[in-house]
């Protein structure tokens, strides 16, 4: 019988601890498959700090660093700088990235630090509990925000990339999610575009991906897909906000 999808290489043959429904699972799988096509495997590092993929350690063939939370852009950096000639990508959530870990983001990217950063926007701490992220909605009920997130006192959430969109050392910022196939290509595509563009030196790139915390939002995995779309992507328009490389064509 022909072989129609078998498991990338640079994910290894172990059992994830994601709830059902995460959709961490599938972006680890499209970050393996494009290590596999660029035959990086073995000169990539990647970096993580605490949340929900604090274990990604366990899951890729490639070298890994742990970050304390919320400074794998300072980690990464070091690693880029001692070694050039490797492949470097964090991979992080949005309390992660956005909140503890906003002033490393916008310094890594405003210096156009020739790493990857994978952005996991669930609009949720999904690893502590629940309580409201930056990027949680206004009017969403999370543990902190019994009554719904009023901006007059939480603020209105961060869209991290039209913030870092605007910073000169940005060479690609650009917001896929994966609730069907089509998008799933889509951020695939995104994520290579951003692996090719550290190894041709062009600067920082980070790839938000819009993403579902069934657990925490209280939905089975379909309705949280199905309140992705209809909440989070209103919210967080899909599309390229940066494009270095299209800029000079």
């Amino acid at each position: 019988m022909p072989v129609k999808g078998e498991r990338p290489h640079a994910l290894l043959d172990v059992p994830l601890h994601y709830c059902p429904g995460c959709t961490h699972g599938i972006v680890h799988r499209l970050v393996a498959e494009v290590i596999d096509e660029l035959g990086i495997e073995g000169k990539t590092v990647g970096v993580a700090s605490v949340g929900c993929s604090v274990f990604t350690y366990n899951y890729f063939g490639c070298d890994m660093v742990q970050a304390p939370h919320g400074r794998a852009p300072a980690v990464a950096t070091g690693v880029k700088r001692a070694r050039p000639e490797n492949v470097v990508f964090t991979y992080q959530g949005d309390g992660d990235l956005a909140a503890i870990g906003m002033g490393e983001t916008v310094h890594a990217a405003a210096r156009g630090e020739n790493i990857v950063a994978i952005f996991i926007n669930n609009a949720i701490y999904g690893m502590t509990g629940g309580q409201m992220a930056p990027t949680t909605l206004p009017g969403q009920v999370t543990q902190t925000t019994p009554y719904g997130r009023d901006v007059k006192t939480a603020g209105n959430p961060i869209r991290v990339c039209e913030l870092l969109s605007s910073l000169d050392g940005v060479a690609l910022a650009q917001r896929v999610t994966v609730d069907c196939v089509r998008n799933v290509n889509i951020a695939k595509k995104a994520i290579r575009k951003a692996f090719e563009y550290q190894m041709e030196g062009r600067g920082y790139c980070i790839i938000e991906v819009v993403s579902t915390c069934p657990t925490n939002w209280g939905l089975s995995p379909k309705d949280a897909i199905q309140w992705l779309r209809d909440n989070m992507l209103p919210y967080y328009p899909l599309g390229v906000y940066k494009d270095a490389g299209e800029a000079e064509q």
